[in-house]
Parts: structure tokens; sequence; C-alpha cells
């Protein structure tokens, strides 16, 4: 296993902004998985999953953390949200390191996001009923693929990385 810290959760979670301020207080590289398919595509998550779909969007991330996994060592690295979903990425995020689960309620995900119009999977007719069916779905997966939750809905960043970086010795 290699010595990344990897943050896991649903859209809205932290996991770019926990990533960012563990970064500098570990004195690591950050790395998110959407912002370095972004890079090698040359276009947005929403413009990805409208050209080319949510399938070969999937098949990117997983394509993603095999390349990590040969490149990077010692860094924090924040995956989308839908990346656990798929099962063979299990592996490999625990390849790549100790996984992280920024663990947070339906309600603190609407408040964080009702008014961000970048996510594709929220723009429909009830985000509220949206964020709750998928949180539904995808938590249990989040547990089994970490190593580590951290319940965040409550929480400071500065109270989250704490609780981090206590687990992350």
């Amino acid at each position: 296993m290699k010595n990344n810290v990897i943050l896991i959760g649903f859209m809205g979670s932290g996991k770019t902004s926990v990533g960012i301020r563990l970064s500098y207080h570990l004195k690591r590289t950050m790395i998110d998985t959407d912002k370095w398919i972004e890079q090698r595509q040359k276009m947005s998550i929403s413009d990805l999953f409208a050209e080319k779909g949510e399938a070969a969007f999937r098949e990117m991330e997983t394509d993603c953390l095999k390349e990590l996994i040969r490149t990077a060592d010692h860094q924090i690295i924040s995956v989308g949200g839908g990346l656990p979903m798929r099962k063979e990425n299990h592996a490999l995020l625990k390849e790549l390191g100790k996984v992280f689960y920024l663990k947070i309620t339906p309600e603190a995900v609407y408040e964080r996001l009702k008014s961000d119009t970048t996510r594709p999977l929220l723009q429909v007719e009830n985000p509220k009923e949206k964020i709750r069916a998928l949180l539904e779905e995808r938590a249990p997966v989040y547990e089994a693929c970490a190593d580590v939750a951290v319940e965040v809905s409550d929480k400071t960043f500065e109270q989250i990385i704490k609780e981090i970086c206590a687990e992350s010795r």
C-alpha cells in the first residue's frame, strides 16, 4: 500500500475543501481525480457526462486510479463521489493508500449544494429526494470501501483535519 491519504464521500461532503486544507497542513501535494480527468480530457465533468456519458466517465475514473497507483505517493487524493461505486475501484483505492470516508447527512448536502448548478446528478426536479436516494445507495459502499469514517456534517475543517491526522499515523 502506498502512503497516500484518500478522501471519498458523497458530493458536498467536502472532499476537495478538506483535501486542500489537509495538503497544506501535512505539506503534501493534493490531487483531485475530477480535476485530473478534466485536464486530461480538456472538458468539464458536466460536458463529459453530456458528450460521452456516465459509463465512459466512470471508466476514466478507474484509469485515473491505475495511473495514480503508478505515480502518486505521499499525497492527498480526493476522488469523485461516484468513483467508489465501481467494485473494481475498491481494491485500487486500498492499494493507493488509507481511505477516509467523509460521512454527511442528506440535509447537510442539500444546504451546501442547493445553489450549485455544476452537479449533473442534481439537475432534477426534486434535488432533496435525489440526494436522499443516492446517499442511501452509496453510503454502504463508502463504508465498505473506507478504512476510517469521519462524520463531517457539523464539524469545522479544523476538527475534520485533526481527526484525519490522528487516524493517518
